[in-house]
């Protein structure tokens, strides 16, 4: 079964996220995207819906995290190499996120994230090729 993934993070300024992460990249679909939401393309299966955090409670009874003070989540997203980790970081640096841990090298693994304009905490991580993923 062909499978997709869509990870709803909330946040404070819509086009402020949008252009973020334009910096970064990413692009969006204009299909699933207005005023109250943006759907984010990580690839043609990985999206990312950024929603206004009133609409976002809409979607839930529990109170809506404060990423800027706790951390509800970590994305995780995978790369092709050290550098695409180093230059994506690099770009969200420039753009207003933060890197809030140093890369860490561990040998067959390289990982390295950063934080953007609401707190969400994003990792890349670059695995060795052919690594058993064992160190």
């Amino acid at each position: 079964m062909h499978k997709q993934i869509y990870v709803n993070l909330p946040v404070s300024n819509l086009e402020r996220s949008k252009a973020f992460f334009t910096e970064l990249g990413f692009s969006f679909n204009s299909q699933f995207t207005d005023d109250k939401a943006a759907c984010m393309v990580v690839n043609d299966n990985i999206y990312v819906m950024l929603l206004m955090r009133d609409f976002f409670q809409t979607f839930t009874w529990k109170p809506v995290a404060d990423a800027r003070a706790i951390t509800e989540v970590l994305v995780c997203l995978s790369a092709d190499s050290r550098g695409e980790i180093d230059a994506l970081v690099a770009k969200a640096l420039a753009a207003g996120g933060a890197a809030p841990n140093p890369p860490q090298d561990h040998g067959f693994m390289y990982a390295h994230g950063f934080e953007d304009l609401d707190g969400h905490l994003w990792e890349l991580a670059y695995m060795e090729p052919q690594s058993d993923g064992q160190g």
